[in-house]
């Protein structure tokens, strides 16, 4: 009978209240079409939509660029796909790690003759989005990402400012999705001081510099320091030791609700979380979270400052590339580059 109920609940097309907020489909936009297919090949305008299977969690939203498909997962368990229309050529959108920076369920570009793009969440100040549109069977938009509009309107419904986004260029299996290797962080308001080589066990911390907001954190290997972002400004950093020879690699986890069995590696005395592997620049050899904080060491005290910080839908990047891009930039963008 339990497996008949769940069976039930998958077949559904689950949908939205309509709000006063509520843009209606514009004529040219892709309606949808529920499937009941939580895998294989999906037509334009095709979606799947279960949140019943993991009704509470943090949103991992991950775009293949390749296959024109985007997953979605809510505290580890997929929840949703859809067909997806991504860049035209000349326009091609971006990989990488993004976090949603804006939400507007009522949108009209600014750029593209005020054209409707309801249902909007958006990755980056210049232009790219996640919204609905038409969806053609191939690359038809102008670096935003395209769902239907049904999909697009159950998408905003579970997501959260600060959400994780990846767009990865590679076929890849869920969860570890590739992204591009070589992660580039441009975080805002990073100055001098804050690339200032650290002692061992040095910190600082200054977390009134940002009250509010998503957290991200960055461990560097080229830098031997981790980062700590709070909606998108610098609120703290620490050196770091990395045992081995072997590079750390790429690697993105967010953190989902719960606490494991065992003691946090890093924060004395602390339960250890649950972190998902979101994406790996080399998925057949992908590190377990497990397996990287083995390598590392930090001060226990900053670690524990971090740690009783964070929560469901951190975000936590791991690269053996620099932190920083000087150039001056509003995003709190992780952007991956060839």
């Amino acid at each position: 009978m339990k497996c008949a109920v769940i069976a039930f609940y998958l077949a559904l097309p689950f949908s939205l209240p309509v709000t006063a907020a509520t843009m209606e489909k514009p004529a040219a936009h892709t309606q949808g079409t529920p499937t009941g297919k939580p895998s294989g090949k999906l037509n334009p305008g095709e979606y799947w939509w279960a949140p019943v299977v993991s009704p509470t969690g943090p949103v991992v939203i991950l775009v293949s660029i390749p296959e024109q498909v985007v997953h979605v997962y809510r505290n580890g368990v997929l929840v949703g796909r859809s067909s997806v229309s991504i860049g035209a050529k000349g326009h091609s959108t971006p990989a990488g790690v993004f976090t949603i920076l804006e939400k507007r369920q009522r949108h009209y570009s600014k750029t593209y003759n005020n054209a409707p793009m309801p249902n909007m969440q958006r990755l980056t100040w210049d232009g790219i989005a996640m919204h609905s549109g038409n969806l053609p069977g191939y690359p038809a938009s102008h670096g935003c990402v395209r769902m239907p509009f049904d999909f697009s309107k159950l998408l905003f419904g579970i997501t959260d400012k600060g959400g994780t986004v990846v767009i990865g260029n590679d076929v890849a299996k869920q969860p570890h999705f590739a992204a591009k290797p070589g992660i580039l962080l441009a975080p805002k308001d990073f100055t001098e001081e804050m690339l200032r080589p650290l002692a061992n066990n040095e910190y600082e911390w200054r977390p009134e510099r940002s009250k509010e907001g998503p957290i991200t954190i960055l461990v560097s290997a080229a830098d031997r320091a981790v980062y700590v972002y709070r909606n998108g400004n610098p609120i703290g950093r620490a050196a770091v030791e990395i045992s081995g020879n072997d590079p750390v690699g790429g690697h993105v986890f967010t953190m989902l609700e719960g606490e494991g069995p065992n003691r946090s590696i890093l924060a004395p005395f602390r339960a250890a979380r649950n972190w998902m592997t979101v994406a790996s620049d080399s998925p057949e050899n992908a590190s377990s979270f497990d397996e990287l904080t083995q390598r590392i060491r930090t001060s226990p005290d900053f670690a524990t400052k971090v740690y009783d910080l964070i929560g469901p839908g951190t975000t936590l990047i791991v690269t053996d590339e620099p932190a920083a891009s000087r150039r001056p930039t509003t995003d709190m963008t992780i952007m991956a580059t060839n």
